[in-house]
């Protein structure tokens, strides 16, 4: 499996474009472009692109509340998975919480993403509970799940 080394940088309004083209190719229910406009206006919100040579290849976004964050959303361009970019945003977003003095994180996920199951469970996340029907577009439950940082 050939390994990519993305730059991570703060997602700006220019990489909307972008990210809005991969939000639609990747997700049945895209977030809408006013979204990511909050998020990267948000005083607690941290919005994160992953790039090789100018092209953004992923993207996550981290919320900060009190001593915790919530991971909203983590994606990479198809033609860029299994190339660990997944992992070298997670790693990423997990370091900037625990810089930034965060107790926990949390996440929700689609139980039939496998892929992203696995991956949040090789960090250390742990199940937290099953939301039912909680997406859209197909319905289906949510897996919430959680890590302590303070480990």
């Amino acid at each position: 499996m050939e390994e990519l080394n993305p730059q991570i940088k703060e997602m700006v309004l220019e990489d909307l474009p972008e990210i809005l083209r991969l939000e639609r190719e990747l997700f049945s229910d895209p977030w809408p472009e006013l979204a990511f406009i909050e998020d990267i206006e948000s005083n607690f919100s941290y919005p994160f692109v992953a790039h090789i040579d100018n092209e953004i290849i992923g993207y996550a976004i981290l919320w900060i509340g009190v001593e915790e964050g919530h991971l909203t959303n983590i994606a990479v361009d198809k033609k860029y998975q299994r190339k660990s970019v997944a992992k070298k945003l997670l790693s990423f977003i997990l370091r900037f919480a625990w810089e930034n003095e965060l107790k926990q994180i949390f996440l929700e996920v689609r139980p039939s993403n496998t892929a992203a199951v696995t991956l949040y469970e090789s960090y250390g996340f742990k199940n937290l509970a099953i939301q039912r029907s909680y997406y859209n577009n197909p319905s289906e439950d949510c897996l919430m799940m959680k890590k302590d940082l303070t480990d």
